[in-house]
């Protein structure tokens, strides 16, 4: 008999405060090889228990069978197997989930500011009420958000470990609240809630140069509203309202960029009466997206004294994130904490952090005390620690880890340990850029979600993590902000740039994500929910194409970051930016006549379709020979035209491939690509027999290469090829992170290449299984939890004998793909293989190509997009990503 695992609800890590009334059921099975044909699903709630009996077969993101969940009603979910015979499993362990206020009429609480006299503009300052309760509690919620960033304690025990609450979303339309059971925190007797509120991204300054701040709005304001059931059995409610009192935080001054400064010798003030400003704001939701959480602890690998006064810790990782430490010394004592990625020269490399200072500061008041600061965030590996007096004492100094709390669901590993370390580099830099929203960099003055990084690497980053849920919020922000940017995406999401032009690549993020979390999750709901911005964004560049359909003479990006490009030139690219533009076009156009086939939109499926018909042809007739030559010879030309099945025949593509190898083995394998070209390098090469061509240059160690960056000691993703240079110095470019995730991409390529597990069909329900040996690797393990279940292979050479695990989840059918050629379709279970291994694919020794034909000779320039913002145009060195 089945047994029934993880009962869960829509994409919440945790159901409290959902803001779905019918919210999609979840589980996966364990124990059996078939799905059971029915199961039982029961619900305990404030109206009693039900059950219902429904078939077994769809057990992912299936309809809610009860009546709708109301505001604040909790219910516990069983789910059990049936037999044939109508014999029943064993109960699931119940899952819990509780609306949160569904209805606007539900709240009474108002949006309370600190009056103007302690404003905290540039540090913090605190909220509080004393609730008063004469009996016990039997359960009680904090329902909480502000314009700003914020952090609740009840009788001094802080309330939650969401850091940076409430997130960052486009606020305007969407402002989440979170609710937080705060049972066990209320006592008989006076209780005091405090909010401590700073400007975060609300407020604060954000972007570069002298950046932008007040971008939301000129107050920070907060509500909040509890609500209780007394042990008799009344109900207390009480919001924020005039009844509130402020006053500044010990908090000095806190900013995201440039961080905190805490002064222990600021005691109690005078409190003033908060002002009571608008209602309950028209963009109130409830959250989507898990919250930004401590997640990890790291103490550091080294540390060394530098200076007088001076220490330096090396965590060992570059991560984001801030310093815990315990301090003791004399009142007036300052420590001072200064942040960076890199040691250049003997000192922390700064100038990438640009216009961000990343400082924290403790003024000591006297008293021991363990000190971490609360709103601010820094991307670091090393840190120097200074104290202005000889009697301070820091000790247990640690990191700790914070990003967006999505589940892990992926691992990898294999016999080569440099390549192990670059798919850990690329978890890291999800992790990294992925507080509260999907961001190009942690650590300089920038920090934002700009579009055409996760479109390149929302395949990669769902292998790692469940991101269902934080880029579906992220969207949502995409498709509102969309609409009020003429149909184009803006290029960072939350926008603070104001109207932006469209650009091919980070535009098509709007198609290109929601179509992944489809493939990877099987909800069509993504699809549904995407469809107005996916095809606004294809009508988009349709007019901007015109009758010929070669989207060219716009300011693009290009192939950003093409290594041959300038330091302070990163559009500057070898290949094509029309080339480029129109390629993404038919690739979004086909990826939204597959939406509308989802959607039951027949009409559109073929017209989309059609549409991409015709811009392949297009493209073809523009940039490309029958013979399969491609303007600019240049490899993110060809992976590009390879990937997207953008030839017209098999001899073309041979011939393409053919000289897409030659390309390769001219540049010694190199790579050659910017973020355009580079996720789909590999797979062009892999997809078209060339497999041991694509270990050999994923084998290249000089720069640039993959593994250069891990020869040199990187621990995360780094922006350029070349962000540290051979000799240790930094890239001159303006521009340099250490910390981008977009060519962290090639985490996918390891995952289904070289792991050997590839979606077949949404959700994985039915799985490729087919581990490509090559290079010098001896084995490769890797594992996915999939909606379904876990995905596990592991396969191993010993000497020409090739075995094959594979681990297939119920539900699953898994084609399984061996290197003798063989096939084998499988399903549920623990599965074995064994043969002879002899590499399908033999090394290349495909000739170079000859120079390009004049025919296709086509103007490669340089169209940054031009002026975006207050300051200096794209071009001229700010990231694009």
């Amino acid at each position: 008999m089945a047994h029934v695992r993880d009962v869960r609800f829509e994409h919440h890590r945790e159901a409290l405060g959902v803001g779905e009334s019918r919210p999609r059921l979840s589980w996966r099975y364990e124990g059996t090889r078939t799905v059971p044909e029915f199961v039982e699903i029961e619900v305990q709630g404030q109206n009693g228990t039900r059950h219902v009996r429904v078939r077994g077969d769809d057990h992912v993101l299936r309809a809610w069978p009860f009546a709708p969940l109301t505001s604040r009603e909790r219910s516990a979910v069983r789910v059990r197997a049936l037999d044939r015979w109508g014999a029943a499993g064993v109960w699931s362990a119940p899952a819990t989930v509780e609306a949160g206020l569904l209805r606007t009429e539900d709240w009474l609480a108002r949006m309370v500011a600190p009056p103007r006299g302690v404003d905290g503009e540039g540090g913090a300052v605190e909220l509080r009420r004393t609730i008063d309760l004469t009996l016990p509690v039997r359960h009680a919620r904090l329902y909480v958000t502000s314009w700003g960033v914020h952090v609740a304690h009840l009788n001094g025990v802080r309330v939650g470990e969401e850091r940076l609450a409430p997130g960052w979303t486009s606020y305007h339309h969407r402002l989440p609240y979170r609710a937080h059971d705060i049972t066990h925190l209320l006592g008989m007797g006076e209780n005091l809630l405090v909010i401590t509120l700073a400007d975060g991204w609300y407020r604060g300054r954000l972007g570069w140069d002298a950046g932008f701040s007040r971008v939301y709005g000129e107050r920070t304001a907060v509500l909040a509203q509890v609500e209780a059931v007394l042990q008799d059995g009344r109900s207390l409610e009480l919001g924020t309202d005039e009844h509130w009192f402020a006053a500044p935080s010990p908090v000095v001054a806190t900013s995201l960029y440039d961080g905190e400064t805490r002064d222990e010798r600021r005691g109690a003030a005078a409190w003033s009466p908060v002002e009571v400003l608008d209602a309950v704001p028209h963009a109130l939701v409830a959250p989507t997206t898990p919250p930004v959480l401590p997640t990890e602890v790291l103490v550091p690998v080294a540390s060394e004294v530098v200076d007088e006064g001076t220490t330096r810790y090396d965590l060992g990782q570059n991560l984001v994130g801030v310093l815990r430490m315990r301090v003791a010394g004399p009142s007036g004592a300052t420590v001072t904490v200064r942040h960076a990625e890199v040691v250049e020269d003997g000192r922390l490399a700064v100038r990438p952090l640009r216009g961000a200072r990343a400082i924290d500061r403790l003024v000591l008041g006297g008293q021991p005390v363990t000190w971490q600061p609360e709103f601010t965030v820094h991307g670091f590996r090393y840190a120097d620690i200074t104290t202005d007096h000889r009697d301070v004492r820091v000790e247990g100094v640690q990191a700790i880890v914070v990003h967006t709390d999505m589940r892990r669901t992926g691992h990898f590993e294999c016999s080569d340990p440099e390549l192990t370390r670059l798919w850990e580099n690329a978890r890291w830099s999800l992790r990294g850029n992925a507080v509260s929203v999907p961001t190009d960099c942690p650590q300089r003055d920038e920090r934002l979600g700009w579009t055409g990084d996760i479109a390149v690497f929302a395949p990669a980053a769902t292998t790692m993590y469940d991101c269902a849920g934080f880029l579906s919020s992220w969207l949502a922000d995409l498709a509102a902000e969309q609409e009020e940017n003429a149909g184009a995406p803006p290029l960072v999401v939350p926008s603070i740039l104001g109207p932006t032009p469209p650009v091919a690549v980070w535009g098509d993020a709007a198609v290109v994500v929601p179509w992944t979390l489809y493939e990877r999750y099987a909800d069509v709901s993504m699809l549904r929910r995407a469809w107005a911005s996916m095809t606004s964004w294809v009508e988009l560049v349709r007019r901007r194409a015109g009758d010929d359909l070669i989207w060219e003479g716009d300011r693009q990006f290009g192939d950003w970051l093409d290594p041959a490009a300038p330091a302070d030139e990163p559009a500057a690219a070898r290949t094509d930016p029309d080339l480029v533009a129109t390629a993404w076009f038919a690739r979004s156009a086909r990826l939204v006549a597959r939406a509308a086939t989802v959607l039951g939109r027949t009409g559109d499926a073929r017209r989309y379709a059609a549409l991409a018909d015709a811009v392949a042809a297009a493209f073809r007739r523009t940039f490309t020979t029958p013979a399969g030559r491609i303007a600019g010879e240049t490899q993110t030309a060809y992976a590009t035209a390879l990937a997207f099945d953008l030839l017209p025949d098999a001899a073309a593509r041979q011939e393409a491939a053919r000289r897409l190898v030659g390309l390769v083995e001219r540049e010694k394998y190199r790579i050659a690509t910017g973020f355009a070209g580079t996720p789909f390098l590999l797979d062009a090469l892999t997809d078209t027999g060339h497999v041991q061509v694509a270990y050999r240059l994923l084998a290249e160690t000089s720069p640039p290469s993959y593994r250069y960056q891990v020869r040199m000691g990187a621990t995360t993703i780094w922006e350029r090829w070349d962000s540290l240079l051979p000799d240790g110095s930094v890239n001159p470019g303006e521009m340099t992170s250490f910390n981008h995730y977009a060519y962290g991409a090639v985490a996918d390529w390891l995952q289904r290449v070289v792991g050997g597990v590839a979606p077949l069909e949404p959700g994985y329900r039915r799985t490729a299984i087919r581990p490509l040996p090559g290079g010098d690797l001896t084995h490769a393990r890797t594992s996915l939890l999939t909606p379904y279940g876990r995905i596990a292979t592991h396969w191993r050479l010993d000497d020409d004998r090739y075995t094959l695990n594979a681990v297939v989840p119920t539900g699953v059918t898994a084609e399984v793909g061996l290197p003798d050629g063989t096939r084998h379709v499988v399903g549920a279970g623990d599965h074995t293989f064994t043969t002879r291994h002899r590499p399908a694919y033999p090394p290349s020794s495909t000739p170079p190509p000859g120079p390009p034909d004049a025919t296709l000779a086509r103007r490669t320039v340089n169209r940054s997009p031009g002026p975006v913002h207050r300051g200096r145009a794209k071009g001229q060195g700010h990231s694009a990503c």
